[in-house]
């Protein structure tokens, strides 16, 4: 079984598709997926399918759920044995895949691959390799790493709270991983490969405010900023940001502190002191 988490959720049996289409379903077959070869509680999947209050028959409901997802890999092994066999062995096959554990299921272990464990490999290589100063090898892992990214994790489901803790798990990882690789790029001096490279990688929002202070190294200003400006919207923060430590080409007119007595909790919450508040605009304009 190939499972991939690292954008929308795709699970297949044998090159079959085994997601499904419901909601409920593939919630259930995303958990079970992030926690393939342990046992997944009952109360566990309940509590992530219905948050504020299950229903009478939540555990029926489940267990229908999971029928489902059986049902979707019988299918799948029927059509991987191509010998027409009796659906009650296929039905068998998929209870040893999809397991019924004490207190819960189990997304067995055997054969499966995932792209987050490929991740985690990868990207601890690359930890590994930048501890004993390897750069050349830190940053090809870690830009492996970052490349089974295709997106946000889970992009197609609208999670519960065990499934958002699992969600935030892999954005502080995908995050660690990318804040390493700029380092090995950046002490490697590829700072023109580095403004390069940036569109064809998933930025983390949590640390693209990171990327001018790094983009700003580079001789050539113009196509930093331009490698910049090709990231996939970048915040409004992030804009400001670029634009203060990336020059445009050509001469900047003079500016002058302003203040502004209306913006107190901005300037507390940036400053930590409501005398550094204000804003900065070009002179001669109001």
């Amino acid at each position: 079984m190939d499972i991939k988490v690292l954008g929308v959720l795709v699970v297949t049996e044998g090159g079959t598709p085994v997601t499904p289409v419901a909601a409920e379903p593939r919630q259930v077959l995303a958990l079970l997926a992030m926690l393939a070869g342990r046992v997944v509680p009952s109360g566990l999947l309940v509590e992530d399918l219905w948050p504020d209050r299950p229903p009478h028959q939540a555990k029926a409901m489940l267990q229908s759920y999971v029928g489902e997802l059986r049902e979707l890999i019988a299918a799948a092994l029927r059509g991987r044995e191509r010998t027409g066999s009796a659906r009650s062995r296929c039905d068998r096959r998929a209870a040893d895949i999809l397991a019924d554990m004490p207190g819960g299921y189990q997304l067995r272990g055997d054969e499966v691959t995932s792209d987050a464990w490929e991740f985690e490999r990868a990207a601890g290589a690359g930890y590994r390799a930048l501890a004993v100063g390897d750069l050349v090898t830190a940053a090809r892992r870690l830009r492996e790493a970052l490349g089974l990214w295709r997106g946000e994790p889970f992009a197609d489901l609208t999670p519960g709270p065990h499934l958002t803790a699992q969600i935030d798990r892999l954005r502080q990882s995908r995050d660690r991983a990318f804040g390493q690789w700029v380092e090995a790029e950046l002490r490697l001096g590829r700072h023109r490969e580095l403004a390069a490279d940036l569109p064809g990688v998933q930025v983390p929002c949590r640390v693209r405010d990171q990327l001018p202070a790094a983009l700003e190294r580079c001789a050539d200003q113009g196509e930093a900023l331009a490698a910049y400006q090709r990231l996939v919207q970048p915040s409004a923060s992030s804009r400001v940001l670029v634009t203060a430590r990336i020059p445009r080409p050509g001469p900047r007119p003079p500016v002058r502190f302003v203040p502004d007595p209306y913006d107190r909790p901005a300037a507390v919450a940036r400053y930590g002191t409501a005398a550094g508040r204000g804003r900065t605009v070009p002179l001669g304009r109001p």
